[in-house]
């Protein structure tokens, strides 16, 4: 079941924004028809794989690997009121997850029986504004992935059950606004990736009216991991990544389950 959308308005500029929520398919591209009963993919056993909606939008958003014995990080909202949540490792096949919020920010921990490979976190790097980055995740039901350029710090404001302000980085989508799609909804949790493939980041949310993205900052993922007591993967491979060759990077980190949907199951 898709989770409706949390208005975010960012902090002193006033700007509206628009909390992600939204599942799987292909790089802004037409979603082929799902293949009927694909075999759970490897490490995930059957015995753990439970089933999930399927359609047009049956995610809620993003999550990625950061440790291949069943670790996820994603956007606190995304899993925040979900009954049960699963991450989705076949067309109509998820795995439980186990969430954990932080306490302090703007993630969510999912855990699970069987993990992937997990992204490599950056190590301790000053944060340039007009540096490059890339989101990739499933927006508006499809696999997909966006290119941004790093604008400011910003203060946001997320209203939802309650109304939390996180300190985030602001980011301009770059590239021909006919070949990105406006709305992201669904990218949401997705990791924010730098040039050399490493995690700066989780994406939390996006104003449309700017074509502005919001993520955590590397200081609050490292800080979100320790609370986690989840030690972060930073010599774990990594593939760099341009402006070229970024959306054929990320359809091998979904293919690989490196990046997955999240679902909100009913019961």
């Amino acid at each position: 079941m898709l989770l409706l959308g949390v208005i975010a308005a960012v902090f002193g500029a006033m700007v509206l924004g628009e909390i992600y929520g939204g599942p799987p398919t292909e790089p802004l591209r037409p979603p082929a028809a799902p293949r009927p009963g694909p075999t759970p993919a490897p490490p995930f056993e059957s015995t753990i794989v439970v089933d999930v909606p399927t359609g047009s939008s049956p995610g809620t958003g993003t999550a990625f690997s950061v440790s291949s014995g069943g670790v996820w990080l994603t956007a606190r909202h995304v899993v925040e009121g979900c009954a049960r949540a699963a991450i989705v490792v076949g067309a109509g096949q998820g795995v439980a997850a186990e969430v954990r919020f932080d306490p302090r920010g703007e993630t969510a921990v999912l855990i699970t029986q069987g993990g992937a490979p997990a992204l490599p976190m950056a190590p301790r790097q000053s944060i340039q504004r007009g540096m490059i980055a890339f989101h990739a995740g499933f927006p508006l039901g499809r696999p997909g992935e966006v290119a941004t350029r790093l604008l400011r710090r910003q203060t946001l404001v997320l209203r939802g059950r309650r109304t939390r302000r996180e300190q985030v980085l602001a980011w301009e989508e770059t590239g021909d606004a006919e070949a990105s799609p406006r709305d992201l909804a669904g990218l949401s949790g997705a990791p924010t990736l730098d040039g050399g493939g490493q995690v700066i980041g989780v994406t939390i949310a996006q104003s449309r009216h700017h074509r502005w993205i919001y993520t955590t900052t590397p200081g609050a993922l490292r800080a979100a991991l320790a609370r986690a007591h989840v030690e972060p993967a930073t010599g774990a491979r990594a593939a760099p990544m341009t402006t070229d060759s970024y959306p054929r990077i990320a359809a091998r980190l979904r293919r690989d389950l490196r990046i997955v949907p999240v679902v909100c199951l009913s019961s």
